[in-house]
């Protein structure tokens, strides 16, 4: 008998996981803003328990989380625009710089490597000019609405329309002082993750930034936005980052010193930030396979894209705390777990 419940258990598990996991796929445009929002929640939650000592009404710490969001936003938004007019501004001496080299790049790896390219000779012009208006649009309708589904869960979090704790309590952990002590590991490992990331990837913008405008690299501020942005994608952004600006700036420098030591200048930046002093400010206690971030990372980037890449890492974190609490799964923690080769050694 118990040998056929266990038969019929695994059997149903076998069924549940792609059933779960197409779930997930054709319902990321609810579940991508919910857990985006989640972690946005989560970084403001000691905020909101400050105001709350201090007996400020839960409805006017909403809004001044709020009010904090938007203008972050708005600083985004006016980067962006400020990046655009450059990018505008610049664009016909950076191609007249450009053609030539891809030319004569193209020259040399026909003749050395036998590699056949077409003859258009307006690939870039045709990359900066394009005229993809109907892309464009739907890609911001979808962006907007998805800005505006993260705001209205963050309200939901922080009103605590949408409770974690009682939701683990009367799910998967079924003890409160079991679900106790596990919200809290969940929430303080994730709200140290959230905030050394955002400094992390801010100084990392900023110093790219600087370096392009320091070597006359073209669009230093949407260099420094793009640096940014991709290192939330954990170990992937910085390689991206390095390979893009390097590809970038062999176009755009004329010395093949300056060129050296441009990309010398913002692999250091990455290597400083990301393999240095993020592992200082996330401790020894974050600890996740390499192993595990690049299947994680290869995971839900098939499953939601780049919000899967970027919220890829909280969200083992948040499964690997989950894993800890049952013997049964405590095996899948340790493999997600590295002593030897973790995320705070890279």
């Amino acid at each position: 008998m118990l040998n056929e419940r266990r038969t019929t258990n695994i059997l149903l598990l076998i069924i549940a996981v792609p059933v779960v996991f197409y779930l997930l796929k054709i319902l990321s445009f609810i579940f991508i803003p919910l857990i985006a929002s989640m972690f946005i929640a989560l970084l403001f939650l000691p905020l909101m328990r400050w105001l709350s000592r201090r007996n400020v009404p839960k409805f006017v710490s909403i809004i001044i989380v709020l009010l904090l969001v938007g203008i972050g936003l708005k600083v985004g938004v006016e980067l962006v625009k400020l990046s655009s007019k450059e990018i505008l501004a610049s664009n016909a001496e950076f191609l007249q710089k450009a053609e030539p080299k891809i030319e004569n790049l193209k020259i040399y790896m026909s003749e050395n490597f036998g590699m056949e390219f077409s003859d258009d000779k307006n690939i870039l012009s045709n990359f900066f000019q394009g005229d993809n208006l109907g892309s464009t649009i739907d890609f911001i309708r979808r962006f907007l609405t998805t800005i505006l589904m993260i705001v209205f869960f963050v309200v939901l979090w922080l009103a605590e329309s949408i409770n974690v704790h009682t939701l683990l309590n009367s799910t998967i952990l079924k003890l409160k002082f079991t679900s106790v002590k596990a919200f809290m590991k969940i929430e303080k490992d994730l709200i140290k993750f959230i905030k050394v990331k955002f400094l992390v990837s801010f100084l990392t913008g900023v110093f790219t930034g600087f370096a392009c405008y320091f070597f006359d690299v073209s669009f230093p501020i949407f260099w420094g936005l793009f640096a940014f942005l991709i290192n939330f994608v954990q170990m992937v952004g910085s390689f991206v980052t390095v390979i893009l600006l390097s590809i970038f700036a062999f176009v755009e420098l004329d010395t093949s010193s300056t060129l050296l030591f441009f990309v010398l200048s913002i692999t250091g930046t990455q290597v400083l930030y990301g393999s240095i002093l993020e592992p200082i400010f996330m401790g020894k206690s974050f600890s996740i396979n390499v192993i595990s971030v690049l299947v994680m990372l290869m995971f839900w980037g098939f499953l939601w894209g780049i919000p899967g890449l970027i919220m890829a890492i909280p969200i083992t974190v948040f499964l690997k705390i989950i894993f800890e609490q049952f013997n049964s799964t405590q095996v899948i923690a340790s493999l997600l777990s590295g002593k030897q080769s973790s995320l705070t050694d890279l």
